[in-house]
């Protein structure tokens, strides 16, 4: 009798591991609702090169990994932004949500049951730069972003991103330093 308790017990055990699983990594309507409005809110903010708007979308200990290196916290995170908008007065921004994304990596207990507090998401960005001498750059890269439950609201808790090898040689091109076209009448080989 103990045995087939045993072998029963394991069964239902095999079975509901996988079930919770999924359960976990789906997300439910109110919670994608709110992905779905800092999304928005997040695009408004870019689109309109407001540093300001964006800031408060990020945690405030948030870490925001460029193609230049790590940026830590919200006021440097804003400055990155101001600084970016100033320089290449970016537009058309656009963000494609990966498949299978945004998918629950973290939860907490609460009240019998399973409360999601960090989620996962990445995907594909696009935007148009203004370049050195005002010419358009299309822009893209891929980027993964860790969100954490702050309250009742969701805040990027790590913002990571790259840009494709086209887009690094467009920009490289653009604000290159230009070379001078013939050498100075009054420079010598020596001087050089």
């Amino acid at each position: 009798m103990k045995t087939r308790l045993f072998v029963f017990a394991g069964l239902a055990i095999s079975f509901a591991i996988p079930a919770f699983a999924q359960q976990k990594d789906a997300l439910d309507p109110q919670t994608l609702a709110l992905l779905d409005a800092h999304s928005m809110k997040y695009t408004e903010a870019y689109k309109n090169n407001d540093a300001a708007a964006l800031a408060p979308l990020y945690a405030e200990d948030a870490v925001f990994i460029t193609d230049t290196g790590p940026v830590y916290g919200r006021q440097a995170i804003e400055k990155w932004y101001a600084d970016n908008f100033k320089a290449v007065h970016p537009k058309n921004y656009s963000w494609k949500e990966a498949p299978n994304s945004p998918r629950i990596i973290g939860t907490a207990v609460s009240i019998g049951c399973f409360v999601p507090t960090i989620i996962r998401s990445e995907g594909e960005w696009s935007v148009t730069l203004q370049g050195k001498n005002g010419e358009a750059i299309p822009a893209k890269g891929y980027s993964s972003v860790i969100y954490a439950l702050e309250g009742d609201d969701w805040k990027i808790l790590v913002d990571a991103w790259n840009v494709t090898p086209d887009t690094v040689r467009l920009i490289n091109k653009s604000f290159a330093p230009q070379l001078a076209a013939e050498a100075s009448p009054t420079a010598s080989p020596g001087n050089q």
